[in-house]
């Protein structure tokens, strides 16, 4: 992955506010935004011209302010699988984010836009999603877990507050920080999560996405 101050960004938001500010805070945090459209008809071509290494969306674009921003995503992962995505949202939108990640893989991110409260969270996404993890906003975990809970009876209420910070994207090491425990407390809690959830350690660098997801394919 490039280094953080060389991470190149493609941005697809329509509100010209918005798309202006990010280009400049982004700028000024050390990325290096390579485009700014707005609207995502064209950013499969931005994309090949470009070469970006995230393309940060907003889910709702014109024409129909619907899913323009999701489809774009679907698109974008089909022809350049190793590009991270970051989507941007006005609201909880839990069915567009559980079709975005049953799949499994990393490098995308799905993020609330009144939740983005300081540069330094949405560069913290930037840079988890570039190097191929997922970050989820804390909020759509509690839809996506609060819409199927089925799966998750069998786990702790430890278990599961491990769980929605796995689903954030927190390294153990965080996880341990925010719930003040230790770190080998954690790690025995993630490996009782993969056991209840009968994830079977296939080597993928995101089992972890999976823990979180596999309530969604039951």
């Amino acid at each position: 992955m490039p280094a953080p101050s060389s991470l190149r960004v493609i941005l697809a938001e329509d509100s010209v506010l918005l798309r202006e500010g990010l280009v400049r805070v982004l700028g000024e945090a050390g990325f290096v935004p390579v485009a700014a459209l707005e609207d995502a008809t064209g950013i499969q071509d931005a994309v090949e011209r470009h070469a970006p290494d995230v393309a940060v969306l907003d889910v709702r674009m014109p024409p129909t302010f619907r899913d323009e921003g999701i489809q774009a995503a679907r698109a974008l992962r089909r022809r350049f699988p190793r590009l991270g995505l970051l989507l941007l949202s006005q609201y909880v939108e839990a069915t567009y984010a559980r079709e975005l990640l049953e799949s499994g893989e990393g490098g995308i991110g799905y993020l609330l836009k009144d939740r983005i409260v300081a540069l330094d969270d949405l560069g913290d996404a930037i840079r988890r999603v570039a190097a191929g993890g997922t970050v989820l906003d804390p909020q759509v975990v509690s839809e996506l877990i609060a819409t199927r809970r089925d799966p998750l009876t069998a786990l702790t209420p430890r278990e599961r507050d491990v769980l929605g910070l796995m689903a954030e994207g927190r390294s153990n090491s965080a996880i341990a920080a925010r719930l003040m425990i230790g770190v080998g407390a954690v790690e025995k809690n993630v490996a009782s999560i993969f056991t209840k959830l009968r994830l079977v350690d296939s080597g993928s660098e995101h089992r972890r996405v999976l823990a979180v997801l596999a309530f969604l394919q039951r």
